[in-house]
Formats: C-alpha cells, structure tokens, sequence
C-alpha cells in the first residue's frame, strides 16, 4: 500500500470516476485504474461498485478515513521538514513560568526573532498551573514550567531541579533545617495567591503537612514573591523561595535561608499537548529554551541540577 494508491483512491472516490481522477492527478485513466486495482489485489477486497460512477463498497468506507489521516500526514510531515530548513513563517505559542528570568537568559525572544526574522512569537508568562491548561487545552504548543502540575493531556520531560528555601529574617529560625512541623508552627507568608492550592511549592509543601498530622496556614498571602519577601524582611512571617531565586535582584538584604530537613525542590519541565508533533517555530523555540536553560545554569548563577536525558529530549522534540 503506498501513498499514491491511497491518493489515487481518496481522489476517485470524491470525483467519483477514473477520468475525472486522472485528469485532476494529472495522470491517464488507466493509470488511476491500475494504482486502484493494486491496492484491492493487496486488500483482497473491492474498494468501488463501478458503475456510470464509482460508489464506495462496505470496504472502502472503511479504508477512506485512514486513507485521509495517512496521506494528510504525509502532507504535514513534508510542509514540516520543509519549514524545518529556513523557518520561513508560522508562530511559535510557547508558554513560561513567571519567574522564567530565575532560570534564563532573560533575552530569549530577541535571540529567537534575531535567528528566525520572519516567524511570529507568541511567548506567554503565566503560572505554572494556566500553562499546563492552556497547552492540554491547545491554546498553547508547549511550555516551561515547575512541577507538579495536573498531567492530564499532557506529555511532560523533567528538566532540571532546584531546591527551594526556607527563608526568614530571624538568623536564630535559620539556625537549623526546619521540619515540616516546625514550618507550619511559625507565622507564614506566601505568595502565588491566587493559584494557591495549584502552585507548585505549597501542593508539595502541603502534601508535606498533611502527612504530619498538619496544616499550612499563612497569615498573610500575596501575589507576588518580591512583596512576600519584602514582608518576610519586615518580619511579619517567613516563607520559602527557590535558590535560583536568592541569587536575583528580587531576595533583600538581611535575610536567611536554610535547606529543609527533608530536601524540597522545584522541578523545571517542558510540557507538550499529548501525543502533539510541534510546529517547526513552537520546537525550535522549546529548543532555544532548553539550550537558554543549560547556557545560564553553567554561569555564576546556576543552581539547579539537570536530569533531563537525551532519550527524553529527542523524544520531545521528535528528534
């Protein structure tokens, strides 16, 4: 069974004779005639009643929509490769984690649009949890973001991890590595307010507690991890924040940070919409960000540990 059978049956069976086939292929008549005999000799089975015109036998209408799905992913697959070689156009819809500049270089889109002039760029910050709705939803190709995420829909590669902080402006809190116990005994402010019990962080830390017997109960949330640092500083509670985090203009003087008794980490991950080929710009944006990744964690400010494998990256990227 080859291609141009199936073309050769998907465009009989629209037209509804050999000569109408024949002439819009571009082809004799008894060339489409002997590209359908073959196929049915291979099948075993008529494909067309023939008659003043061609009607689908019970076999046929069973091959058209797996004719169509094989000869539209040919299709695909060549406009792919083709857009592959000069990324002459598309849009590449890419998803970031908010705090993205934590983790890479911060000029990821100017590198991209300097590299491909003529490829639009969707780049969307939000947080981790709208990314991984809005790329299972199809709004958007793929995207960065910690972990854990609901996975529903989506094909998901571990990058990196980078352990998350207590931190407090008390040295004597700082002293030792707190337990989850001692976490949920102090006054806590938090941010990611609005996607609380979806943010990455408090679902771990609040799984943490659950298994303790306890509670997480912040007494003051906000949105935004620069005004909960600015609090903790003030002393009104202690929080937690990445390491990566500690090394940005956003952590303030005067503040202390300790690892967890038991380690916690924030887990960096390119996700796609399950079982999606990417477009060529989408791909080779998730590309960039990985190598933008690698590239920043190897300078002065790199603090997590890559875990990706190879495999698992050629897999993403169908490679």
């Amino acid at each position: 069974m080859t291609l141009m059978q199936l073309q050769a049956f998907l465009t009989a069976a629209a037209r509804g004779t050999f000569t109408a086939a024949a002439d819009e292929l571009k082809m004799s008549q008894p060339a489409i005639s002997d590209l359908i005999r073959r196929l049915e000799d291979e099948l075993g089975t008529k494909l067309f009643h023939r008659g003043r015109s061609l009607v689908l036998t019970d076999a046929g209408e069973q091959l058209l929509p797996h004719a169509e799905q094989a000869v539209t992913s040919a299709r695909l697959g060549a406009q792919a490769v083709r857009s592959q070689l000069d990324l002459a156009g598309g849009t590449a819809t890419f998803g970031l984690l908010r705090n993205a500049d934590f983790y890479l270089r911060a000029d990821l889109a100017q590198r991209f649009r300097t590299r491909y002039p003529k490829v639009r760029v969707r780049l969307v910050g939000q947080h981790s949890a709208e990314t991984a709705q809005s790329v299972a939803s199809g709004s958007l190709e793929a995207g960065l973001l910690t972990l854990p995420v609901p996975d529903e829909g989506l094909d998901i590669v571990p990058l990196a991890r980078d352990e998350l902080l207590y931190v407090t402006a008390d040295a004597a809190r700082a002293h030792t590595p707190p337990t989850i116990d001692d976490f949920c005994g102090v006054p806590l402010v938090l941010y990611d307010a609005h996607h609380a019990a979806a943010d990455p962080a408090r679902r771990q830390l609040a799984e943490r507690a659950q298994l303790a017997g306890r509670r997480i109960e912040p007494v003051i949330e906000v949105e935004y991890l620069s005004t909960a640092l600015t609090l903790v500083k003030e002393r009104f509670g202690d929080s937690v924040i990445a390491r990566a985090a500690t090394l940005s203009g956003v952590m303030p003087d005067n503040l202390h940070t300790t690892p967890f008794a038991e380690p916690l980490y924030e887990t960096l991950a390119l996700v796609r919409r399950r079982g999606q080929i990417l477009s060529p710009a989408t791909r080779e944006m998730a590309r960039m960000a990985w190598d933008s990744l690698v590239e920043h964690q190897s300078g002065l400010h790199g603090t997590v540990e890559i875990t990706a494998s190879t495999r698992q990256l050629r897999s993403f990227f169908g490679t």
